[in-house]
């Protein structure tokens, strides 16, 4: 087996062999592919695609390169969910306790935040003394004691995607739908989990910028879920105006902890409770009332043991940007329109984000909406107030806000996307 003619196969729009498949694979993992070779290969299959069989074989392959984890010990079936990232994306806060409360353990392996989207270990890492690193046992013990644990995934899971993830977003690469499958699906297989639940993101903060696309790349990780064992359905959710009243790492976890206490924004708690409701039918729990255990606390009190099993304290304040610059509303009238991509890009040049992997983040660094598309404004109140440790970076984040925003006359008839667009099973 040579690399040449993997290359060339795929270049030539033909399917690659499962043999080929395995074999380059093992060979990028072990250094024996180069990066530059392998970056070839990556952009024939952006252009020419892969066909179902093809992808399976594939997120087997990266599968195989690593370890897998097993949940059959504890007493609880598993369950668990992936977004495809967006901006005020803060769910998983919320929906790993109140889905453990509901009674299904919840192994919620996640990361860091790349660019406009944010990482979910970012948010949690704010929580003075809370740990996203920790070893299998640790792991497993605070599954088995709070229900839930949301941690970084180890070295061991799918290295051929970690070595193979980091190529492609240096090769403009990132956006060929069979390579973010299986780079999610081998990830979440690997994992062990019993059934998995997809959010997968629509609109100009997300990374599915179309529907269609969107509904490609669900299926797709879908079949990839079935095939494998794993019971895997997928909502399409609206990313075309950012997730509830906050964009940061401590200003959502304030509002993940308003959502647990029975509060916080409409749109994020419906999500919660959808996806909720979708991960606990997923594991085979019925008669679970997830909107009653937000609402009566049992959530709020398995994110209170979730977070302290992490060394995290659940009652510490949360940090608070030194600088505060408040952005007006030009105009009276409904607003129609909240550019998610807009406001993510604002947020990250303010320091919630990153621009490389090793960056640090601002705790306190974010974008807090005082309105969303439906609601009357008037002119000169509040729309959003920006946050930072660094306020030289203001008129940097401001000139992402310049067309972030339209306002209609008042009176004009406008109704708010849904926040979930369809069901792929």
């Amino acid at each position: 087996m040579d690399v040449i003619s993997v290359i060339r196969t795929k270049r030539d729009k033909g399917e690659l062999s499962p043999e080929q498949i395995d074999w380059v694979i093992d060979a990028y993992t072990r250094g024996a592919v180069a990066d530059e070779q392998m970056s070839a290969l990556a952009m024939a299959i952006l252009l020419n695609g892969m066909n179902r069989d093809e992808i399976a074989r594939w997120t087997a392959a990266m599968i195989a390169s690593g370890e897998r984890m097993n949940f059959d010990a504890l007493s609880r079936p598993t369950a668990d969910k992936h977004s495809t990232g967006g901006v005020g994306d803060k769910i998983t806060l919320p929906l790993a306790p109140l889905v453990a409360a509901c009674g299904a353990a919840v192994p919620q392996l996640s990361g860091r935040g790349l660019g406009h989207t944010g990482g979910t270990l970012d948010k949690l890492e704010s929580i003075p003394g809370w740990r996203a690193l920790l070893s299998n046992e640790e792991m497993l013990h605070v599954l088995d004691t709070t229900g839930a644990v949301i941690c970084a995934a180890g070295d061991g899971l799918a290295p051929a995607d970690k070595k193979l993830y980091a190529l492609r977003d240096v090769t403009g690469t990132v956006e060929a739908i069979p390579l973010i499958a299986s780079s999610i699906m081998s990830k979440k297989i690997a994992e062990g989990t019993g059934s998995l639940v997809l959010d997968v993101k629509v609109g100009t903060g997300a990374f599915m910028k179309t529907i269609e696309d969107a509904r490609e790349l669900a299926s797709t990780m879908v079949a990839l879920g079935t095939d494998s064992g794993v019971k895997t359905v997928a909502l399409l959710t609206d990313m075309s105006t950012p997730l509830g009243l906050t964009a940061g790492n401590a200003l959502e976890v304030r509002e993940s902890v308003e959502v647990l206490a029975g509060g916080g924004p409409k749109d994020v708690v419906d999500l919660t409770v959808a996806l909720a409701a979708e991960m606990l039918a997923a594991a085979g729990i019925k008669d679970a009332d997830p909107a009653k255990a937000l609402k009566d606390g049992s959530a709020m009190d398995h994110w209170r043991r979730m977070i302290a099993a992490q060394g995290g304290d659940p009652d510490a304040a949360l940090p608070v940007a030194r600088e505060q610059h408040v952005v007006t509303a030009p105009a009276s009238g409904v607003l129609t329109r909240l550019d998610a991509y807009d406001i993510g890009i604002a947020a990250w040049r303010l320091g919630a984000g990153r621009a490389r992997k090793e960056d640090p983040v601002q705790a306190g660094a974010g974008v807090e909406l005082h309105a969303k598309p439906g609601d009357t404004v008037t002119a000169g109140q509040p729309l959003l107030t920006l946050h930072t440790d660094t306020p030289e970076k203001f008129d940097y984040a401001l000139k992402s806000l310049d067309a972030a925003w339209d306002i209609a006359p008042e009176g004009t008839d406008f109704q708010p996307t849904p926040i979930v667009l369809d069901r792929i099973a």
